[in-house]
């Protein structure tokens, strides 16, 4: 497999090999989507809570006589079956949405969508990509010139001045190879990798 090498003006200049393991997959639309819904859900807190009827704040007295009104029985204003009541089944904080992906299914998943991005045309390879400053301007400016609105960059070597000009941009994410993950791939419109970061990830997931 080959992928395009850019230069500094985003123009492909030449071809660079890349691992089949990697980039070369056939891709799999129901893995994919299963790593992409297991990493959004495994990113959930759990932390919202729902009162029951027992700690919503009502008085228990009684809201009219057993009988002779006309209405319907009632015991007190904190029935589920009230406006302002509490739940009957209530979501409680200490909830686990985690969902468990095994390894070989990750990596597979993984390489499925660089090899679906490499396809589309949507991936390509840089020699390096550094600012000389902690910069958002320069570092705007310099994926202006490359054609660039939303990119997601995997750099070998995340240095500060890098961190600090992208953190602003919005449609801008850099990462090292160990933390790029399924929803950001899918996400952005081109990824960009250095030379050095697809070796890392040849090891990590091929």
């Amino acid at each position: 497999m080959q992928l395009e090498l850019l230069n500094e003006q985003g123009q492909a200049t030449s071809k660079v090999d890349a691992p089949d393991t990697l980039f070369g997959r056939d891709y799999n639309e129901a893995l994919v989507h299963q790593i992409v819904v297991a990493f959004q859900a495994n990113a959930r807190q759990g932390t919202r809570a729902q009162l029951d009827r027992a700690m919503v704040k009502h008085s228990t007295k009684k809201p009219w006589r057993q009988k002779g009104t006309g209405r319907a029985r009632a015991g007190m204003t904190s029935s589920p079956l009230w406006r302002g009541g509490g739940r009957i089944f209530p979501n409680s904080p200490d909830e686990n949405f985690t969902q468990k992906v095994n390894k070989k299914m990750y990596r597979a998943g993984m390489a499925a969508i660089f090899s679906q991005l490499a396809r589309e045309g949507r991936l390509a390879v840089v020699d390096s990509l550094t600012v000389d400053s902690p910069k958002t301007k320069a570092l705007a400016a310099k994926f202006k010139a490359m054609g660039l609105d939303s990119v997601l960059v995997i750099t070998d070597q995340l240095d500060d001045n890098l961190l600090l000009a992208s953190r602003n941009l919005i449609n801008v994410l850099v990462v090292e190879p160990r933390h790029a993950d399924p929803l950001a791939l899918v996400h952005f419109k081109k990824v960009l990798v250095t030379k050095a970061a697809v070796e890392q990830l040849k090891e990590m997931l091929a």
